[in-house]
C-alpha cells in the first residue's frame, strides 16, 4: 500500500509538472483560429500547422540566437569543468593554510543572491570593455559557475584512495601528470553530470544575459524568447513553438547523456 500511495503521488506531481510543456507543444502545432474557437490547450487538433516552427526559426531570427547560445554555452561550460578540477585538485590533495578558507570563499559566493551583483558585474563589464559581447557573457558565467562545480569536484575527488597518488609519486610522475593521467580519468563521470547540468544552466540562463547583452546579434534564445513576445504578443502558437525549439536542445542533452548523468552522481556514495 505504501508504494501504491508514492508512486501514484509521484504520477501526479510529474503530470502536473509536464501539463505546461504538453499546452506549449500542443500550441505550437496549432493556427490562432483554432486557439480562439477551441480552446483547448491540452490536447491536439486534427491538423498539425508545423509552419509555426518554419515562422519562429527563420521570421524570429531563432536561427540566429541558436548560433548564438551554442558560442555562449559551449565556451563556458568548458571553461568552467577545467578551472574547477584544477582548483578542486588543489583543494583536495594540497596541503596548505589556505585551503579550507579558499574553500569557504568558494562555498560563500555559491550563497549571494545573483540580484545583488546585478549592478558591480554591469559597471564591471563596462570598465574592462567587455560589456555587450560573447567574451564579457562567457567569461562571467566561467566565474560564477566556477564555485559550485569546484565545491562538487572536490568533494568528489576526496573518495580517491591516497594509495594512487603516493604510487604515481614514487614512479616520478609529476602534480599535472597525477592531474592529467590519473585524477580526469577516474572523476569522467562526475564530470560529465557537472557538464550536463552546467549546459542546462547556462543555455536557460535569462538574467546575466539581459544584463550583459544588449544588441540582438548576441542575443541567446532566452532573450530571443522575449523579443518574440514583444513581435507576435498576441501570436501565442508562434512564441509556443520557439519555446519548444528552445528547449529542445538540452532535452536532447540529458537524454543522450543521462547514463553518465545516473553514473556522475552516484559514483562515489559507495567506497570499497
Amino acid at each position: 500500500m505504501k508504494k501504491v500511495v508514492v508512486y501514484s503521488f509521484a504520477t501526479l506531481l510529474i503530470i502536473i509538472w509536464l501539463i505546461p510543456f504538453i499546452a506549449a507543444f500542443f500550441t505550437s502545432f496549432k493556427t490562432m483560429d483554432t486557439l480562439m474557437s477551441t480552446h483547448n490547450w491540452l490536447f491536439p487538433s486534427k491538423i498539425w500547422h508545423f509552419k509555426n516552427f518554419t515562422i519562429a526559426w527563420e521570421d524570429g531570427n531563432m536561427r540566429q540566437y541558436f548560433l548564438n547560445t551554442f558560442i555562449i554555452t559551449i565556451p563556458a561550460v568548458l571553461g568552467a569543468l577545467f578551472i574547477s578540477s584544477l582548483s578542486a585538485f588543489a583543494l583536495s590533495w594540497y596541503e596548505f593554510k589556505l585551503s579550507k578558507p579558499i574553500l569557504m570563499i568558494f562555498i560563500g559566493g555559491m550563497l549571494i543572491p545573483f540580484q545583488m551583483l546585478l549592478i558591480p558585474v554591469y559597471r564591471l563589464s563596462i570598465k574592462m570593455g567587455i560589456y555587450n559581447s560573447f567574451i564579457g557573457l562567457i567569461l562571467f558565467h566561467i566565474a560564477f559557475q566556477t564555485g559550485f562545480c569546484t565545491f562538487f569536484l572536490r568533494n568528489f575527488m576526496k573518495t580517491i584512495p591516497q594509495s594512487i597518488f603516493d604510487a604515481a609519486t614514487v614512479d616520478g610522475a609529476g602534480d599535472f601528470t597525477i592531474y592529467r593521467k590519473i585524477v580526469l580519468p577516474l572523476i569522467l563521470p562526475a564530470l560529465a553530470a557537472l557538464g550536463i547540468l552546467e549546459f542546462t544552466w547556462i543555455w536557460n540562463d535569462y538574467l546575466w544575459s539581459l544584463i550583459l547583452i544588449q544588441s540582438d546579434k548576441y542575443k541567446p534564445v532566452t532573450l530571443g524568447l522575449t523579443a518574440m513576445q514583444g513581435e507576435w504578443i498576441t501570436q501565442w502558437n508562434i512564441i509556443a513553438a520557439g519555446s519548444i525549439i528552445a528547449a529542445i536542445v538540452p532535452l536532447i542533452i540529458f537524454l543522450l547523456f543521462q547514463r553518465y548523468f545516473i553514473e556522475g552522481l552516484t559514483a562515489g556514495s559507495v567506497k570499497g
